[in-house]
């Protein structure tokens, strides 16, 4: 039998530069390629050489879109992976748009920093370009869920539902004599959009996500939460400003307006989606009617709740419109894309409401904002926030504690080993000893780099 190791490149002690090693003989399959993002320090990250030969690995197996799982492959593939990308179809389509408007952002972040001269590096350079986005999307396979598929050198995939967003999956590989699951990023229980998690009975090695290991989230209506916020903003003459993911936030946020509109409570309010990226998610939304739990004609209604802005100079328009109003814009946690230009328009306002709804990685502008920073740098200029600042942690994509418990006990047998990975070391460390105590299993929590034979 083949010896087997898996090596830790990223998300260990850190919730996001998703990046998982398996190796087996002389073969290497890496799960998951993303960016580090948050602080400073793991941005920089992403401008190190990978710390193995990109040209020695020979597939990628990607869970799912999101950048911090999926983001660095143009980077990859530049620097000589050769490689096949496999991941769901719904996946694939969400990367094809998520790398290249990736790549677009750090173009244009570059050139906007050489125009104005705030980079201390001169000239600016972007990550990467549009050029090495096409280049990594033509390695892509697309595979269906829960259809088993050879990809050669004894290595057997099988992709699960992991519910979170569209197209996410758990990773189940059959490789050297043994199952390696790899949870992805869980999604939550009869969440109104996606489906709940597949439950997953083997594994003779596990790694799990923790990304709220050590939390719960309210028990909160999140319909009812979001009005609440709405009204109050409005009612001072303000307007609402989201920072929502393009991929899988937006969507939700659309739902929840639709059904509001649709029960008389939100008659007037208008609601703008100010995201290239998000109107094109949707629509690749309404293209996977198999992969969530809208109807057709429910997903049409519920994703055109919103009015569309595409063109950058009715964007701009915005910042100038004094009715209340709605803008949903990305990114999520505030790290670049046109809410960054909402928040310059409208932080210094009091009038005004900055809503986050989703999880906010330390080192971003929107952890600050949540933890009560009054001015923000947003293109090299300190803008003062005066706006009101909330969140709605009940709209989170992730399963909190207790979900992610639920999934482990759908485990017929322990595995050998859990590793318990992608989740600040806080969040990580209590779900390891949650599992210990409830569970009985062996758990670590490896860091950056470790290695694990598995014998």
């Amino acid at each position: 039998m083949s010896k087997a190791s898996l090596t830790f490149l990223g998300a260990a002690g850190a919730v996001t530069g998703s990046r998982h090693l398996l190796r087996v003989g002389g073969r290497s399959i890496l799960v998951d390629c993303g960016l580090f993002q948050g602080l400073k320090g793991l941005r920089l990250k992403n401008w190190d050489a990978f710390p193995v030969d990109p040209a020695t690995i020979d597939d990628v197996v990607l869970t799912h879109a999101h950048l911090d799982h999926s983001g660095y492959l143009p980077k990859l593939v530049r620097e000589g992976f050769r490689g096949r990308v496999f991941s769901t179809t719904a996946t694939a389509d969400l990367c094809e748009l998520m790398l290249l408007d990736s790549a677009k952002i750090q173009e244009g972040d570059a050139a906007f920093a050489n125009r104005h001269g705030f980079s201390k590096h001169h000239p600016a350079l972007p990550l990467y370009g549009k050029r090495d986005a096409l280049r990594a999307l033509e390695h892509f396979q697309a595979l269906d869920f829960d259809a088993p598929s050879d990809l050669g050198h004894g290595a057997n995939l099988v992709f699960r539902r992991a519910g979170h967003i569209l197209g996410a999956a758990c990773v189940q590989l059959r490789w050297g004599g043994k199952t390696i699951v790899f949870s992805g990023d869980l999604g939550r229980y009869n969440d109104p959009l996606m489906h709940d998690p597949a439950a997953m009975t083997q594994a003779d090695y596990l790694v799990v996500e923790s990304t709220y290991g050590d939390r719960l989230h309210t028990p909160v209506a999140p319909a009812d939460a979001l009005l609440e916020v709405i009204q109050r903003t409005t009612a001072r003459g303000g307007t609402v400003i989201i920072p929502a993911f393009a991929v899988g936030r937006a969507q939700e946020l659309l739902y929840l307006f639709w059904r509001l509109k649709q029960a008389g409570r939100l008659p007037l309010t208008p609601v703008y989606l100010d995201s290239p990226m998000a109107i094109n998610a949707s629509d690749i939304f309404r293209r996977h009617p198999l992969d969530h739990r809208l109807s057709p004609d429910e997903c049409k209604a519920a994703m055109g709740s919103a009015t569309y802005v595409r063109d950058v100079e009715e964007s701009k328009a915005l910042t100038y419109n004094t009715m209340p109003k709605i803008i949903i814009s990305a990114s999520g946690m505030a790290t670049g894309g046109r809410v960054l230009h909402h928040l310059k328009a409208y932080g210094p306002d009091r009038r005004n409401t900055i809503l986050f709804a989703g999880y906010q990685a330390a080192g971003t502008r929107g952890e600050a904002l949540l933890n009560g920073a009054r001015e923000v740098k947003i293109h090299g200029e300190w803008i003062p926030i005066r706006a009101e600042v909330d969140s709605l942690p009940a709209l989170s994509a992730h399963a909190d504690a207790d979900e992610i418990m639920r999934w482990l006990h759908g485990f017929e047998r322990a595995p050998r080993r859990t590793f318990i990975v992608h989740g600040e070391p806080s969040a990580s460390g209590a779900l390891r000893q949650r599992i210990q105590a409830e569970l009985g299993w062996a758990c670590d929590t490896p860091a950056e780099g470790d290695s694990w034979v598995l014998s």
